[in-house]
């Protein structure tokens, strides 16, 4: 598949080159700046509990 993408990328080495990191640049901008906040609420990775659920023991009261 990269060979095939590779061959129709217009213009010499150099430039084929530059058109790739151009579209990895805009690539990663895309992810970092839409996709990344769209799904960060859902994946919730600093909303851990440890030992809180309903099957932990109840604390001593005061």
């Amino acid at each position: 598949m990269y060979a095939w993408l590779w061959r129709h990328l217009p213009g010499d080495r150099l430039q084929r080159t530059g058109l790739v990191l151009a579209a990895l640049v805009v690539l990663g901008v895309l992810l970092w700046y839409f996709l990344f906040p769209w799904v960060e609420p859902k994946l919730q990775f600093d909303h851990g509990t440890v030992g809180g659920g309903a099957s932990a023991p109840a604390s001593p009261g005061p």
